[in-house]
């Protein structure tokens, strides 16, 4: 794995974990009972971005080094993902 598939991995992997742990612990200004005017009432009362970056980046540091070291191992390959024998035709055959 290249240093640029590393980042790109680390990206996608912060983010899908961001976009699951934002909802989570959210009170809104309606439950609250406190709506700033010029807002909706499902609007986060207390959002705590930076202390939600921290857990996400953490979660996402662990999630990165397992995802990484099955890819840099070779546990899994993409021959054991081909369930429908594309990856090496018989002989004779193209895949035209």
């Amino acid at each position: 794995m290249g240093i640029t598939s590393a980042i790109v991995l680390f990206v996608m992997i912060w983010f899908m974990v961001l976009f699951i742990a934002l909802p989570i612990g959210l009170r809104t200004q309606g439950e609250e009972g406190e709506v700033v005017p010029g807002t909706h009432s499902g609007s986060p009362a207390n959002l705590k971005l930076k202390r939600k970056f921290a857990w996400v980046t953490g979660i996402t540091v662990v999630l990165w080094c397992a995802i990484a070291w099955v890819i840099v191992s070779g546990a899994v390959t993409m021959k054991d993902l081909d369930w429908f024998d594309r990856m090496n035709p018989p002989a004779g055959e193209t895949n035209e």
